[in-house]
């Protein structure tokens, strides 16, 4: 019988033979309790947390508001699609360690033949890969713990947390935000829905309680992935019946973000011109993001299922416990909405940064777009410095900026990427990790320079070693 060690002993002979941690070479400083502290612990975290112990950075820490590692992240919460909707063989989390990929850790427990058989991911089955990884690289994740506010110092910045409840004030001199969706500014509640009682409807972003729709009808609005996974679930809960309203005339079917992942693109987006990148974001606004065909086999499948296309809804209320809907010339009635209506991306409505959001440079700071690329959507995304960075709106205005790296879909405008998902890590945890390890030796070079120039040091040997060797020349025997 195979057991859990023989299934680990290739990731194991990979460690061993990629050698030893490196010995973290930050300086310490006085009254600082972090060199990093990464906002997050799911799958980005976690990540993070590892390539920063291989770059020798030590005093990282891993926060995460979530109850445990059962409820962090999306993969067992929010999350509500069978499979991922990425290549299943995209670089991740293995930072370039075949024997610590998915692919590899799937194949030691189910086979090198199950593997080839799917086609993309299993979600739970990614959640249990990172479980996995987090527990194999001995990552530690501080649950219950919740920024509330940071405040900037000098050189440092201090962390207002609530850990278990209890108020704490912790000191770090980076910050990485690896929390997805969660912190870029919020879900984006469509207001015909916000003025409705907040029993009857939810957002996707919601832990939604499927089996209390069962034998409703139920609406939802937004036709992106998330929509039909909310939809799908709805009806494998029994829901009586499901109606999905689209603004578009179709649903959105072509994926122009794909045909940048060659590696050209890939690794040199960020140095395009600003109007470029505008644009390529704008363009994917304009198409729409595309739900996997299998998302909508899923509720195609079921004949309780309704899609309405042209149909945003134009005004709704409450007429008891029910949802009255106005939606064109039809007037429908519901028992519950969900709003699949994706996020908004503003770090001014984000609370942990309320001291000094007001000196974050946006999109709209930087970036005048042409008549008729205007949106005030992605205008409000961050204008961020290639190593993910936020910026100062006004140059010399909040110089800390450049410690409080972004890597979340914040990012998409400056990125070109859904940024923390599986397509950024091999490309963007390797540059925020390069930059903070830059920061953080340059911000100390007196002590480097002084380390480096040391004459401390213990001889690899003494003369001695050598020293019956040395030529010695014979006295010359003077000729009278």
């Amino acid at each position: 019988m195979t057991t859990t060690t023989d299934l680990d002993f290739a990731a194991r002979e990979a460690l061993r033979l990629l050698g030893s941690d490196p010995e973290n070479w930050v300086s310490d400083r006085p009254d600082i309790d972090h060199n990093v502290t990464i906002v997050g612990g799911s799958g980005s975290g976690s990540t993070f947390a590892f390539a920063l112990r291989r770059a020798g950075i030590g005093r990282v820490t891993v926060i995460d508001a979530a109850l445990d590692e059962g409820h962090a992240g999306v993969w067992l919460t929010r999350a509500r699609m069978k499979k991922l909707r990425t290549p299943k063989n995209l670089p991740g989390p293995e930072l370039g360690i075949p024997a610590l990929s998915f692919q590899a850790w799937y194949e030691a427990r189910h086979g090198v033949e199950a593997y080839a058989a799917i086609d993309r991911i299993p979600r739970v089955l990614w959640a249990e890969y990172l479980s996995w990884y987090r527990h194999f690289l001995n990552i530690p994740v501080r649950y219950q713990t919740k920024l509330v506010r940071i405040e900037p110092a000098a050189g440092f910045f201090r962390l207002h947390l609530e850990v278990s409840g209890v108020s704490q004030i912790e000191t770090t001199r980076k910050i990485i935000f690896a929390n997805g969706v969660a912190g870029t500014g919020g879900p984006n509640i469509p207001s015909v829905l916000a003025s409705l009682p907040r029993k009857l409807y939810a957002h996707t972003s919601d832990e939604i309680d499927f089996h209390d729709l069962r034998g409703k009808t139920v609406a939802v609005l937004g036709a992106a992935a998330s929509a039909f996974d909310a939809a799908g679930v709805a009806l494998e809960s029994g829901a009586k019946e499901v109606h999905l309203f689209a603004r578009r005339s179709e649903i959105a079917s072509l994926p122009v973000i794909r045909v940048r992942g060659y590696p050209g693109a890939y690794y040199n987006y960020a140095q395009l011109p600003d109007a470029a990148r505008w644009f390529q974001a704008w363009r994917f606004n304009q198409a729409g993001s595309t739900p996997p065909p299998d998302a909508i086999e899923r509720v195609t499948a079921f004949s309780n299922f309704h899609l309405h296309l042209s149909a945003p809804w134009g005004e709704a209320h409450n007429q008891g416990d029910r949802i009255v809907a106005q939606v064109n010339d039809n007037v429908f009635e519901f028992d519950f909405a969900i709003a699949g209506t994706g996020y908004f991306v503003d770090p001014t409505k984000r609370p942990e940064l309320a001291d000094f959001a007001h000196h974050i440079a946006l999109w709209r700071d930087r970036y005048e777009p042409p008549a008729g690329q205007h949106n005030e959507q992605l205008s409000t995304y961050p204008y961020l410095g290639n190593a993910h960075e936020y910026q100062e709106k006004v140059l010399g205005s909040a110089p800390y900026l450049k410690d409080i790296h972004v890597f979340n879909p914040a990012g998409f405008v400056s990125f070109g990427l859904p940024i923390g998902d599986v397509p950024s890590i091999r490309r963007d945890v390797p540059a925020i990790v390069s930059r903070i390890s830059h920061d953080l030796f340059f911000a100390d070079w007196s002590l480097h320079e002084a380390r480096i120039t040391s004459d401390n040091v213990v001889p690899d040997f003494e003369p001695s070693l050598y020293a019956d060797a040395v030529w010695k020349e014979t006295a010359k025997v003077a000729v009278s």
